[in-house]
């Protein structure tokens, strides 16, 4: 396989799992609006375009199985088949097994396992059952607008209809109409011929030399239109000819249709390329829309002409209609997205992040030059560089509402599992984050809906007693809030048992017996590994695996967790992560020789400590700031750093989660353009430190995790209230 086929076939496996997504999410609102026809015919269009394009490849496995797929959708699309339950739930399973098989043509030559070859022939088991004695397998599928034999017999007979009306001019321009007759005999056979008479004056009125005769044909031939209409060639200026096609052709028109190239094609030439119009017919409409042009100044739309001329049937047009504007909805996408690897991304986030940190070195050196031209040179460079960064890591956001979208299929399908009424509802989906936080995010996601609906919502029974709606509800919302993204994953459940969970962690060892605890900290016992109050084991949950990795998961994306909960009202809980793992706007700070950052949108202000405000903030660790008391953390305290305090002292106010806490420095050194870098493993349980930065001058620089502070403070004020 040379290079370029080998992009194509990738191209086809990214567009395959887009089509397979959105082929899901439209199932499931098929659930709940059956009659919505514009999202069934998004089903079916999504697995014709797999088959199609699977077909380029020969991927005989994805086409047989989607094959069988689009009958199906065919049969509900023409009202044969009612949508229910079993059948979405065995469609939303037959879009899983071709997702397999599209991840099997991605692992390069694996095969698929005897388990899942074993759900194929059950799935294609349960698929035939709904097919109906003309849906063989080989048969290709239906679409809008198939005529049945109430609307035209002719069609439905498998027989093209000619209807033919030879002009007065044909004998005397010496052609024998019984010859195209005799023609067409030689290009299939001619199963029935109607005289017309009616047009023939009476006798003593007729011109022998003229040409009253017309026919009406039933022809069965396996020739396309075109050939048809070529024997008519030499009358075909006088006479009316009108050709159509069987059954089987308008199918294969429609077919034709929509596999040709996405061309920007105009009407006509679309009908014309799928062979459902001849050249002739096309240049015939052209002349009549002109002509109403040239007289009206407003000329009929070419297919209502086609359609007048009986030159086409309605359906192939409004399928090449279809065609035409699928196309400029395509063309218009491609014009707004292209498809970059996220390797080749990666790397260029990599280089600007390097040409930051060698810009803050530039800078460094011009500061240190005094050469005002040289200054005046690195500031407008550092300013192409902040908008380079900034440039460069919105090519990374992505919208959060891709990863929510996706829960709706798992909460589909565990609600009917624990046989429970459960709706998830979306809001903030709009809202944009880095596409490595998106991509770590969704298992821990994932794991706390799975939670939510096994212990959070009741069972309807348990709800109806509680006076509750029998449907349960999960929500999902995301928001920006001071430089980070926050998720809030929320139920209207049965709440959380702040005894039962103490109770069940002193069983397990996990707090010695006695001991006082706040209610949140109490809700954090939950995320300790082993931890769990279920009473049975499912295939859910309560083997007491998975909270904690949650939380573990979270952390190392520099984020945090929080739990809050009301007992018979429901159950919330709060992610809060940045919004990219790669550069940020910072502050610098100094304590002693050290030097730390502090993310600048975080920091709401900075203020010098007075004589007094030392004296008394040395005594309380608070701030009387504006009448508004501030808790204040002490950078020299908290990291343990040798040497004397220094002559002033610096208090940057920072706010997370509408908390606003102190931070007691040294010297204020402005904002800096950070490259975050990693800290490894070593030093993961170092408490307060979130990253690391390398400086201008090539020293190393800590960024503070200041959520982690902020929860140090919250602790310590509820320990406070405690005693």
């Amino acid at each position: 396989m040379n290079l370029n086929l080998d992009q194509v076939l990738q191209t086809f496996i990214a567009e395959a799992r887009e089509l397979l997504q959105e082929m899901e999410e439209s199932l499931l609102r098929l659930e709940q609006a059956p009659t919505d026809a514009d999202t069934l015919d998004a089903i079916f269009r999504a697995a014709h375009t797999i088959k199609g394009s699977a077909g380029l490849f020969g991927l005989e496995p994805i086409i047989g199985f989607t094959h069988i797929v689009e009958d199906l959708l065919d049969r509900l699309r023409d009202g044969t088949l009612a949508i229910s339950e079993e059948l979405v739930a065995l469609l939303l399973a037959s879009g899983d097994h071709i997702a397999e098989l599209v991840e099997v043509v991605a692992a390069r030559g694996e095969q698929m396992d005897a388990a899942a070859l074993a759900r194929e022939r059950e799935l294609r088991a349960r698929l035939q059952r709904y097919q109906g004695p003309d849906l063989s397998l080989s048969s290709g599928p239906r679409t809008d607008g198939d005529v049945s034999a109430e609307d035209d017999t002719q069609v439905v007979s498998g027989l093209w209809h000619i209807s033919l009306r030879f002009g007065p001019e044909v004998l005397r321009n010496g052609m024998d109409p019984l010859s195209f007759l005799r023609y067409l005999n030689t290009l299939g056979k001619l199963v029935s011929v109607t005289t017309l008479v009616e047009p023939m004056p009476p006798a003593e009125q007729m011109d022998p030399e003229s040409c009253y005769l017309g026919f009406e044909i039933d022809y069965q031939s396996t020739a396309d239109k075109a050939t048809i209409a070529e024997a008519f060639d030499f009358v075909r200026d006088d006479c009316v000819l009108h050709i159509l096609p069987p059954y089987s052709k308008i199918s294969e028109y429609i077919e034709l249709i929509r596999l040709l190239p996405e061309d920007e094609a105009r009407l006509g030439e679309i009908l014309r390329d799928s062979g459902a119009l001849t050249p002739q017919e096309l240049e015939q409409g052209l002349a009549i829309q002109r002509r109403e042009v040239i007289e009206t100044g407003a000329g009929s739309l070419l297919g209502e002409i086609l359609m007048e001329q009986q030159a086409v049937e309605p359906v192939v047009v409004q399928a090449a209609l279809h065609k035409q504007a699928q196309t400029q909805d395509n063309k218009k996408k491609e014009s707004r997205y292209i498809r970059v690897q996220a390797d080749k991304l990666d790397e260029l986030i990599n280089l600007v992040g390097e040409l930051v940190i060698a810009g803050a070195g530039v800078n460094l050196l011009a500061r240190k030059s005094q050469d005002t031209a040289l200054q005046e040179a690195s500031s407008l460079v550092s300013e192409l560089v902040e908008e380079i960064r900034d440039g460069s890591l919105r090519l990374r956001m992505v919208p959060i509402g891709d990863t929510f979208n996706r829960f709706q299929r798992v909460v589909h399908d565990v609600s009917h599992e624990l046989g429970k009424d459960i709706a998830l509802h979306i809001s903030g989906a709009e809202t944009e984050l880095d596409k490595t936080v998106v991509e770590k995010i969704g298992d821990p996601l994932m794991h706390l809906l799975r939670n939510a609906m096994d212990h959070g919502i009741e069972a309807p029974a348990l709800r109806q007693a509680a006076g509750k709606a029998l449907t349960g509800n999960l929500y999902l919302n995301a928001f920006h809030d001071s430089g980070s993204i926050v998720i809030e994953i929320s139920d209207d459940g049965a709440g959380l048992n702040p005894e039962r969970i103490l109770q069940k962690a002193i069983e397990r060892e996990l707090v010695p017996p006695g001991a006082s605890l706040t209610e949140q900290e109490v809700y954090q016992l939950i995320f300790e590994p082993g931890f769990s109050t279920a009473d049975a084991v499912t295939s859910l949950s309560g083997r007491g695996v998975g909270m904690d990795v949650v939380r573990r998961n979270i952390m190392a994306l520099r984020g945090s967790i929080d739990l809050d909960s009301r007992p018979g009202q429901g159950t919330r809980v709060s992610i809060r992560l940045p919004l990219t793992l790669a550069i940020i706007d910072g502050f610098l700070v100094g304590v002693g020789h050290d030097r730390y950052v502090v993310p600048l949108d975080m920091v709401q202000e900075c203020i010098e400590l007075t004589a007094a405000d030392r004296q008394a903030a040395g005594r309380h660790n608070y701030l009387n700031l504006r009448s508004e008391v501030l808790p204040l953390v002490r950078l020299r305290e908290h990291f343990g750093l040798s040497g004397g305090k220094a002559k002033r002292e610096n208090v940057v106010v920072v706010q997370c989660a509408e908390q606003k806490i102190g931070l007691v420095v040294d010297e204020l050194q402005g904002e800096f353009q950070t490259v975050i870098k990693p800290l490894g493993t070593l030093f993961g349980a170092l408490h307060g430190i979130g990253g690391s930065t390398i400086l201008g001058d090539g020293s190393v620089a800590l960024i503070l995790d200041v959520p982690a502070f902020v929860q140090q403070i919250v602790r310590r004020e509820s320990r406070g209230v405690l005693a």
